[in-house]
């Protein structure tokens, strides 16, 4: 197997350095006009969005396995941001790509991904988190509206969107997975009521969302009345796999990388310690095979093909990791590891206990680690379903 690449292909990797090196100091490192500017000057390049077509607000590049792993390796290798993300980009955008109408496609894809539109999930519920299919919240038609009333709970940036894609029950009488509707709305529509949830982090990245004769025109349905459920898997693929981007792993294993040539143990720097060394080449190794299962997936998405397994292995393998290489940073750290908040000491203002709280919530968000085992094992590989308890 050659695994080199073309001369094309190097050519391309300079063109990617290059853009680094003039302008990789514009990289934002947190969010506000400077990521806006960075993320337009990222498609303008073709580095963000880049198949995305021109007249949605995208690059409009054909679809190119090794471009795109050199852009991931090239923008890791020297930690630079690689743009948005969120709901909207990663998940809604190739949702609206798939099943949106034209109108649906022209009106919200461009703006979503110059993050003027930023979107959140309505899903879970408080009787459906697990068992997403047994949601409650109604919609009615009533004239050129839906009615929608009801509750999401576990949404995330609520109270930061403009918009919401939203599950609900259009369809009373039908069985629980064929009643279900995809509705899009501003967060702006009155009868909208935001309740922040404080998560383990110390900050309100869930909400509760409440719907009191919320009123959505008829024509913000994805895809077909009652059919939501086929909209919602589809959107449930793209978020499993936004949980644990590899190219996110790598750039983080890079700053991991460093910050164990930095840190000293008993004098000794971290990365010179054989137990921390064992660790670390553990999680690269990981990592890697991580990488490699990303370019299964994306040589299945250009031949259009289904990614099977290799897309189910996904969420599980990656958030899981992602935790495990937060922990080790902060055990390097020692007792700097346990800092928290403005606090004197605190190393790379506190991105690491940070993230490591966070993605602890991850392996319980999107589905947790043993319903994914579960999918893996039935739709994966076949197994029988898990019998279910007797009635009483």
């Amino acid at each position: 197997m050659d695994l080199s690449y073309s001369p094309e292909h190097e050519a391309f990797r300079g063109e990617v350095r290059s853009f680094l090196e003039t302008h990789g100091t514009q990289a934002p490192r947190g969010g506000g006009p400077e990521a806006l500017a960075w993320q337009t000057l990222l498609i303008a390049h073709g580095y963000a969005a880049r198949t995305i077509p021109k007249a949605y607000g995208g690059f409009g590049a054909e679809p190119d396995i090794l471009k795109s792993r050199i852009i991931s390796e090239e923008f890791s290798r020297a930690q630079v941001s690689t743009g948005l993300g969120g709901q909207g980009i990663s998940m809604l955008v190739p949702t609206l790509l798939e099943m949106g109408t034209e109108a649906q496609k022209r009106d919200f894809i461009g703006p979503t991904l110059r993050g003027e539109m930023v979107w959140c999930q309505g899903y879970s519920e408080p009787n459906a988190g697990s068992d997403l299919a047994n949601l409650a919240t109604r919609g009615t038609l009533d004239g050129d509206d839906w009615v929608i009333n009801g509750q999401k709970i576990w949404t995330s940036t609520a109270h930061l969107a403009d918009w919401i894609f939203c599950l609900v029950r259009t369809e009373p009488d039908a069985p629980k997975h064929q009643g279900i509707s995809f509705l899009l709305f501003s967060m702006k529509t009155p009868g909208i009521e935001i309740r922040p949830l404080v998560d383990m982090t110390g900050a309100a990245n869930f909400n509760e969302v409440f719907f009191t004769d919320v009123r959505v025109p008829k024509e913000q349905i994805v895809g077909r009345r009652g059919e939501g459920w086929k909209v919602a898997n589809t959107i449930l693929g793209h978020e499993r796999g936004s949980l644990a981007d590899p190219n996110q792993m790598q750039t983080r294993l890079n700053a991991l990388i460093d910050l164990m040539r930095t840190e000293t143990v008993g004098g000794v720097r971290a990365i010179d310690n054989p137990v921390f060394r064992d660790r670390l080449m553990a999680i690269q190794g990981r990592v890697l095979a991580l990488r490699c299962n990303d370019l299964r997936l994306l040589s299945a998405a250009v031949n259009h093909q289904g990614a099977g397994l290799a897309g189910l292995v996904v969420k599980l393998q990656g958030t899981e990791l992602r935790h495990e290489l937060e922990a080790l940073a902060i055990d390097v750290m020692g007792e700097m590891g346990t800092l928290y908040g403005d606090t004197p000491g605190l190393r790379d203002q506190g991105s690491w206990q940070r993230n490591y709280m966070y993605f602890l919530g991850l392996i319980i968000g999107g589905g947790t680690s043993q319903i994914q085992k579960n999918i893996i094992s039935e739709r994966g590989l076949g197994m029988p379903r898990e019998p279910k308890l007797a009635q009483a």
